[in-house]
C-alpha cells in the first residue's frame, strides 16, 4: 500500500484454507476491532466507496474544533474500517 509519492506500508492479511466461513462476533465480543487508514479528501473517497456499494456505518464528523474527520466503513465481513482525513 503506497501513496503517490511510493510511501507506505505493508499490511498482511491472512486466511485459513480450512475455513469454509469467515465469521464476526458481536461488536462487545470482539478482540479485534478496526483497521484505520489516512484519506487526503475524505468527501471523495466516501462518494467512490458509495459508488462501490460500501457500507458507510458512521458518516464522517470532526473530532473536536481542531482534531481530524473520521468516518467508519465495514467491509463485506463485517470489519469496521476507519477513515482519517487530518
Amino acid at each position: 500500500m503506497q501513496d503517490p509519492e511510493g510511501k507506505g506500508c505493508t499490511l498482511e492479511l491472512t486466511f485459513y484454507r480450512d475455513q469454509k466461513k469467515f465469521t464476526q462476533p458481536e461488536y462487545e465480543k470482539r478482540l479485534f476491532d478496526h483497521l484505520g487508514f489516512t484519506v487526503s479528501d475524505m468527501n471523495q473517497t466516501i462518494i467512490v466507496m458509495r459508488k462501490e456499494k460500501v457500507m458507510v456505518t458512521d458518516e464522517p464528523f470532526k473530532l473536536g474544533p481542531n482534531g481530524p474527520t473520521i468516518a467508519f466503513v465495514e467491509d463485506p465481513d463485517g470489519t469496521l474500517i476507519e477513515l482519517i482525513e487530518r
